[in-house]
Order: C-alpha cells, then structure tokens, then sequence
C-alpha cells in the first residue's frame, strides 16, 4: 500500500544518493537508455506475482531474437556474466570430463578456472592475447582431443578480438561434444547468431551491448544439449545455477526458487523493446560504424589497433597506447575533465592499449567524433606528439 499522508510527512522527500553524471567508453558498465532508468522507477512487484512471469516472458521471447535463436530454453539468470558463464559449466560440466578451451585472453582463462574447479580434464588451444583462431588449425584441435565439450569466447573483452565460431562448432558438433559459447560482450551490438553458428550453450550479461544495469545474465539452450541435460546422471555441484530449477521457476511451475529482482526485469524489457523498436540488423550496423568512424579517428591522430581488421570487436576497440605515453594519466584526465571513463588493458596488456566500448546510446556519429576530440586533448596533456 501506498505511504499514509503521515507517514509520508515524517519522510524526506530528497534522496541521499548523488552519483556523478559519467559518459561510459568503457568496456562495461555501458550507458544506460532514459527509458531504462524510467522503467526502473516503475513499482516492485513480488518475484512470483504474475505481472512478473509477464515480464518474464516477454523478455524471453525479445532474447530469442537478439540471440538468433528458436531454442525454447532462453532465459534470464540472477547474476552478473560470470554467472551466467558458471551457469553453463556447470550444468554442462561433470567430473572427469574432457573439455577443450580456446584461450586468448583473461575471459577464456575464467572459464579454464571454472571447469577446473568442477572436476574438468581441461586441454587448451592457446595464442597469445590478441590473436584469434583459424578454422582449419581449431578443427584440427578437436578432432585430435576430442572432448566432450568446447568452450570459447566470442568476444574477447580483454583484447578487442572476435572470434567466428562456425568451424568450431561444427568440428565439435562432429565428435559430439556440446559447445559453450560466451557471448557477454557481442550480444546486442555484433550478430550473434546462435543457431545459425551452432552454438549450443550461448551466455551474456546486461551491461554491455544491451546497454542495461548489470545484475543479469541471459542464456539460451539448444535442445541437444537440454537433451544431454536431462539425462545427466550426476548432482549438478551448485544448487543457485542448476538449470533445471530455475527452468522451472521461470517458465513451468513458477514455483519459488529465488528472489528474482523485478527492477532489473523491467529494465532488461525495455532495453529489448528499445532493440526491437530499432530493429536489430539496424543496431549491429548503427554499432559497426561507429566503430569504423572511431578507428579512422585514431588512425588520423597515428594510434595503431591491437587487433588486425577482420577480428576487431565492433563495440570494443582496443587501441594501443603510444610509446612514451602513461595510459593511466590519459584515463585519469579523461575522467577528471570530462566525466568520460574508458578502461586500460590488464594482464600481458597492462600498459599497452586503452579498451574503449561504443555502446548502445553512445555509438553515434555524434558521440564518436566528440569523444575522439576528448580523448586527442588527454592524450596531447600526457605529452604524446602525433
């Protein structure tokens, strides 16, 4: 029930949170859309009323489309990304299992950790971060380890580098193995393509190219491996990830398996209607030349890409810092200046490159060219000479 006339005296009408206004170049959290936030102040309503498997539903059926993807099982996890990706292990990773891991970079190496820790006889491909993988030189990965399942990173959030998954699929596919597809940093900004790839286990977040708070991980299915999932023999080890209860909560028996936050449903519904209304080939190509027009940017001030042409991320670049320059002074500048927060590179890339994300509202024309004149004055302040 609404607050009493006196209850409502008695409270300060002023809020006591004053975060700063950021514009988010970062590789995540990214902006967030006016109607997201409005969506959000709308009322809580309870994790198992119907107004909320209403909401949940419908944001279903709108991942289905982002995902490309017809698999019934495309749901919603209460957890960030890496949640989402310990969702995937370890419904489909048991103890002593054989699983092949593309590694190149510090998300693959998180998933190595996961499948480790849940009993995985874990085998890797790996390149330096950077570098991408060949479709010849990854089915022959396979079909020598034959595993029992396959993980990689569509989009390298750590380096910039995509990477096509449509050998890879069909070369697991091939020796009948389930394959695990990251998808945090591509879903909404680049096609994914689930089932056109033949990815069976695809998992995101929210905070990236769906340009929503983070708080959410989508995931989708496909019906081998619900196959595979349904006959597992073995305890899933976690209780919060098991699939087949919030499956269940979700969309059959809505019975109660945890407290589902209906803010964040709300807010993940109307960043999808925002990518239905726009239309999604639209928005993937709003976020590619974006890109484009960023990397001619950079080039016109002598920066190089990390990342040769064909495997860039279009909505994470990663440009490489110029000799002499201290990144940490140009992202402190940026920040302190012009309330605009990009990222620096961490790992064998500490120093190296800047990770700058043009997500969502931020990937105009507009956006672009106003932040590169933003990011040439940082840069000029910690003494780089083009």
């Amino acid at each position: 029930m609404p607050l009493t006339q006196q209850d409502s005296a008695s409270v300060s009408q002023e809020i006591t949170v004053h975060p700063p206004n950021r514009l988010l170049f970062g590789p995540g959290p990214t902006q967030v859309h006016p109607r997201v936030y409005r969506a959000m102040a709308q009322p809580v309503v309870g994790h198992l009323d119907p107004y909320f498997f209403e909401i949940s539903q419908a944001n279903q059926r709108m991942l289905r489309h982002v995902f490309g993807t017809e698999n019934e099982w495309t749901f919603v996890i209460s957890a960030t990304g890496s949640g989402g990706m310990e969702t995937a292990i370890s419904n489909f990773v048991e103890p002593g299992m054989k699983v092949a891991v593309f590694a190149n970079g510090f998300f693959c190496d998180r998933m190595t950790e996961m499948a480790r820790r849940h009993g995985a006889n874990v085998v890797r491909f790996e390149k330096p971060w950077g570098g991408a993988f060949g479709d010849t030189e990854a089915a022959e990965f396979i079909h020598r380890e034959k595993p029992k399942v396959v993980m990689y990173v569509t989009a390298e959030t750590s380096t910039g580098v995509f990477q096509r998954g449509e050998a890879i699929c069909q070369a697991a596919h091939e020796v009948g193995a389930l394959v695990i597809a990251d998808c945090v940093t591509s879903l909404g900004a680049m096609p994914v393509n689930v089932d056109k790839t033949g990815i069976d286990i695809a998992y995101s977040c929210t905070q990236k190219g769906l340009s929503c708070p983070p708080g959410l991980s989508p995931i989708t299915i496909s019906p081998r491996a619900v196959e595979w999932l349904q006959a597992r023999k073995s305890t899933n080890r976690s209780w919060y990830f098991d699939i087949k209860l919030i499956g269940d909560y979700l969309f059959v028996s809505h019975r109660y398996h945890h407290t589902a936050s209906a803010t964040l449903f709300y807010a993940l519904h109307e960043g999808l209607s925002l990518i239905e209304e726009e239309g999604l080939e639209t928005r993937c190509n709003r976020h590619r030349q974006a890109h484009l027009e960023f990397v001619k940017g950079i080039g016109s001030m002598g920066l190089e890409m990390l990342v040769p042409a064909e495997y860039r991320i279009w909505n994470l670049n990663t440009p490489q810092v110029p000799e002499g320059v201290d990144d940490a002074k140009v992202r402190a500048s940026l920040l302190k200046d012009d309330g605009i927060e990009i990222a620096g590179g961490f790992g064998p890339l500490t120093g190296k490159v800047f990770r700058i994300g043009l997500m969502g509202p931020l990937a105009t024309s507009d956006h672009v060219q106003d932040f590169l004149a933003k990011f040439g004055d940082a840069l000029r302040g910690a003494d780089y000479k083009s």
